[in-house]
């Protein structure tokens, strides 16, 4: 069921000014770990051909650990490349089209409704006869954003910034994105700053460059407030770029647009694992790598059954899954069991489905923990349930923690781990309850705080 995202609070607290610059890692500007350099390739929409797949597999196996990190963005991480492999990955990464422009690299953060066109779940903007396909949004968005001729300097975006396109089901919704596409319904979009205040409703064939001119009046607001900001909600509300400001820009650039007061923000759940049904007697095959980690073969196992039995693509979803279109429905079933031997999350009812974890030791010097190692412990412990999602974070930072209504949050310290129900709207400044487990009473913790509601364990 679709909910209305909650609207922002006079009393929510303004957000601290970031102190230094973006250090967010790209496929040019690698991230130095404790294991080694660390690639982030993006992934626009998640959208990647079985060739494109399968040279990323190579290079997990040739030059790094020999696994696949899925992102929360729906991007994906190399993990401990050599320190002088940088220029050998990116080259390759060009030949397959996955490092399109170099000015523009780590701003190319946008995802896309990832079942988009392959179920019969109608959002907002999908009961129509003509639905809007925000997959054709995201290959022309991306285009757009590394046009030389883009308005203003868009790579002065930080690596952060996340463009959000939403079919109308309410998915991507979720996330929180900084500008946010909904297609609302025969031939038009709603599109509005963050989650929260007016829109502008406009036509779905102008959605694409309407994203880029909001992002041009992020960075104007940026500028007039002379404070550092990533992201929208950087920015105090008194300060942040407005639906008016926007419609002025789209004005000049030609994009007609009527104002939203009150715009409809669906909030609907992700993509869950298991078998998609659609139409013309096709199925996808939705699954989920645990704790968002996978091995080459694992990789491999869903490019080739990508390759040899499905569509032309596979798709990366932010919520570090993959989904796999084309194949004809009555196969769907054996072929899901097949990636379920091969280690893949395949059922919403495992204890897997929706929990993740940060690299921790010993690939990160500042994680207290090996949270990977005591995250797997848990979700195998006899107590072990499906529920909210979790996730094991080694420091204060959080890595990569999921968004959403709500979440666990199992933080390592230096004395142990601390457990609590966070709220992803209020960006943990609600009252969260923490408890401390010790180590042995770490599973029972997790299991007790994912059967919790929103309000907290």
């Amino acid at each position: 069921m679709l909910a209305a995202m909650p609207r922002e609070s006079s009393g929510t607290p303004e957000p601290p000014g970031r102190t230094h610059g973006d250090r967010c890692p790209g496929a040019l500007r690698l991230h130095a770990a404790d294991d080694g350099e660390l690639a982030r390739v993006r992934l626009p929409g998640g959208l990647l051909t079985a060739e494109q797949a399968s040279a990323l597999g190579r290079l997990a196996e040739r030059f790094g650990d020999g696994h696949l990190d899925l992102t929360s963005r729906g991007n994906v991480q190399l993990r401990g490349l050599d320190a002088d492999c940088g220029d050998a990955v990116a080259q390759r990464l060009r030949w397959r089209g996955l490092l399109p422009s170099e000015r523009h690299d780590r701003i190319r953060n946008v995802a896309a409704s990832p079942l988009c066109g392959l179920d019969s779940v109608s959002g907002s903007g999908a009961d129509t006869a003509a639905p809007v396909d925000v997959q054709a949004w995201t290959r022309e968005l991306d285009g757009l954003l590394c046009a030389d001729d883009a308005p203003a300097d868009l790579t002065a975006l930080s690596g952060r910034f996340l463009f959000g396109l939403d079919d109308g089901r309410g998915d991507i919704v979720a996330l929180r994105p900084d500008v946010t596409l909904i297609a609302s319904g025969p031939g038009q979009a709603d599109l509005c700053f963050g989650t929260a205040g007016p829109g502008l409703r406009l036509a779905a064939a102008d959605a694409p460059r309407a994203a880029v001119l909001a992002a041009a009046e992020f960075l104007a607001a940026v500028r007039a407030s002379v404070r550092a900001a990533w992201r929208v909600r950087d920015l105090p509300p008194a300060l942040r770029p407005t639906a008016d400001g926007l419609a002025v820009r789209l004005a000049g650039a030609g994009i007609g647009a009527v104002p939203l007061p009150r715009p409809h923000l669906p909030v609907g759940p992700p993509a869950e694992p298991g078998v998609v049904y659609g139409p013309d007697g096709l199925c996808a095959l939705s699954v989920t790598a645990p704790l968002g980690r996978l091995t080459v073969e694992q990789w491999r196992q869903a490019v080739r059954l990508t390759a040899k039995q499905g569509g032309p693509e596979l798709r990366v979803t932010p919520w570090r899954g993959l989904v796999l279109p084309g194949f004809p429905a009555e196969d769907g079933p054996g072929l899901l069991a097949e990636l379920a031997e091969g280690g893949f999350v395949t059922s919403p009812d495992s204890a897997w489905h929706r929990a993740g974890a940060c690299a921790g030791r010993p690939g990160c010097a500042k994680s207290h923990a090996d949270v990977r190692a005591d995250a797997a412990a848990c979700l195998t412990a006899p107590e072990a349930a499906a529920g909210l999602p979790v996730y094991w974070s080694g420091c204060e930072r959080r890595c990569g923690h999921p968004g959403g209504a709500a979440w666990v949050d199992v933080l390592a310290t230096p004395d142990g781990y601390e457990v609590s129900v966070r709220d992803a709207a209020s960006e943990g400044t609600g009252p969260e309850r923490v408890r401390r487990a010790a180590p042995d009473r770490l599973p029972a913790a997790v299991a007790a705080a994912r059967s919790a509601t929103a309000a907290g364990p």
